[in-house]
């Protein structure tokens, strides 16, 4: 059953406040002046052609870039003084699944846990809701496919409950319940009050999880349809 949830409303600071940021990629301004809010509760969705700065601008929320130029904050927290604590609070689902290939993926999931101080207790939840709690709990990641993987590291993420989800691309490489699954997690996630921001080229599937629709080119925000309602499915 698709049930609608509104978009929020009425909160009193923005979970992510960028004014003319400047991101550099060696030389290279990745983010050229970047201006974005986003509020907290909101499922945005960044799109964008390829080199436009989506991953970046992903990165940087994640206390992962430094700013050259102008001011940002994520979570109330400077990012230029402050992005260890960022990264505490922040949970980032990227082209690296940063797993470690001779641990099996419960032990995974659970050091992530323990590195961001998660209740333990929280890890064979997660490890069930993304179907990895049976067969392939004790298995290195190293014998994984690429799937797997992906599933394993969406378990990290799940396990840390983190208050703003940054994800790249996150249905790449899933079948189709793996990606019913992360349509699940974001939904699950909004509606339990966090802050969803992902990057995708499938902008069919994932226009009905998202309240706005920001475009980035060029390193700029470009475009930003406003706070909309969507259709989640969180069953």
């Amino acid at each position: 059953m698709v049930e609608p949830f509104p978009v929020p409303s009425g909160f009193m600071a923005a979970t992510i406040e960028l004014s003319g940021v400047v991101t550099l990629l060696g030389r290279f301004p990745a983010l050229a002046g970047a201006d974005l809010k986003v509020q907290a509760g909101e499922v945005v969705l960044i799109q964008g052609p390829n080199g436009a700065g989506k991953t970046t601008l992903l990165r940087l929320c994640a206390g992962l870039l430094r700013i050259e130029a102008g001011t940002g904050s994520v979570l109330g927290h400077d990012l230029v003084e402050e992005r260890v604590t960022i990264r505490r609070r922040v949970g980032l689902l990227g082209h690296a699944t940063g797993l470690y290939d001779d641990l099996t993926v419960e032990e995974n999931v659970r050091f992530w846990a323990r590195a961001s101080h998660a209740d333990v207790d929280g890890v064979a939840a997660a490890l069930d809701h993304l179907g990895l709690a049976t067969r392939l709990h004790d298995v290195q990641v190293r014998k994984l496919s690429a799937g797997q993987r992906r599933r394993t590291a969406l378990a990290t993420l799940l396990v840390r409950r983190p208050e703003l989800w940054l994800l790249d691309e996150p249905h790449a490489t899933l079948d189709q319940e793996g990606r019913d699954q992360v349509d699940n997690l974001i939904a699950n996630a909004a509606q339990a009050g966090a802050t969803v921001m992902l990057a995708s080229h499938e902008l069919e599937r994932v226009s009905r999880l998202t309240h706005r629709t920001v475009t980035v080119a060029g390193g700029l925000v470009v475009g930003d349809t406003g706070s909309r309602g969507g259709d989640v499915d969180a069953s």
